[in-house]
């Protein structure tokens, strides 16, 4: 199949009726019946899951699983930023005067992606992750370091899909799709967790009652199907690890860089 037809249908199918579908099917009793076959298919190492595959009530209940106590430590350094999920990492590197730069062949500024937060100055000259979390992967997201929310967003959008194809052949989908962005000041400065939607992807959901103060590693919020989290730290407040590189897989609670003070 061609690129632009493929395009054509990815922009029909990106609807959210589809998927409301999709997530009233994968939330109905029916459903429980195929956990078995869809983590053997996407190869998910259910010994790590809370509970037994028989004790999920539905695919979604399933999909959005905690994991048994201790299977994802956190680093315990105090100046620690961690990997808010388990994902591929598909862009890192430093904003650009306002851009995010070669995600996939495409730019990105952070009016868009923050939908014109005033808060956007703050992050101008900071540092990115784009962490893509495919079926395989625990969908719970978590706080990157200690502190407190102090302002959360609901950004409307699409539901391209945020895959490989999606964010090479459609036009900038991490700025298009429905966003949750949550914002975190720690000691030093601040974070943003951009939480992307993606296609199939029925909702972002915050816990239950949501924290004001986060430790790290804390519980943030959950995605209902795979999806993408752009985590952005504030100017001049980040070392990065510099082994981490595209193409590598972080779990949630691994280093990401180290905060150090703003000169």
């Amino acid at each position: 199949m061609n690129r632009p037809l493929l395009r054509l249908m990815t922009e029909l199918s990106s609807r959210k009726f589809i998927s409301r579908l999709a997530g009233t099917i994968a939330k109905s009793s029916l459903s429980r019946r195929w956990i078995p076959r869809f983590a053997a298919l996407y190869k998910i190492p259910v010994e790590e899951a809370e509970k037994r595959l028989e004790e999920y009530g539905s695919l979604n209940e399933f999909f959005t699983r905690r994991l048994k106590p201790g299977r994802r430590p956190i680093d315990d350094s105090s100046e620690a930023i961690v990997s808010p999920v388990d994902a591929l990492i598909t862009a890192c590197g430093t904003i650009e005067d306002g851009m995010l730069l070669q995600i996939k062949g495409q730019d990105y500024t952070l009016d868009e992606l923050l939908n014109g937060s005033p808060r956007t100055s703050q992050y101008r000259h900071g540092y990115f992750w784009v962490l893509y979390l495919s079926p395989t992967d625990y969908h719970r997201i978590h706080s990157p370091c200690e502190g407190d929310v102090v302002e959360s967003e609901h950004i409307p959008g699409r539901v391209y899909p945020v895959n490989d194809f999606g964010l090479k052949h459609m036009k900038r989908v991490l700025s298009r799709n429905e966003r949750l962005v949550t914002y975190i000041r720690h000691a030093i400065g601040e974070v943003a967790v951009v939480k992307v939607g993606a296609l199939n992807v029925s909702s972002i959901r915050y816990v239950e009652p949501l924290p004001k103060h986060l430790e790290r590693g804390g519980e943030l919020a959950y995605f209902e199907f795979g999806s993408t989290v752009v985590l952005l730290t504030e100017d001049g407040t980040l070392d990065p690890r510099t082994n981490l590189q595209v193409g590598d897989k972080v779990r949630m609670g691994e280093r990401l860089g180290t905060l150090t003070e703003k000169e």
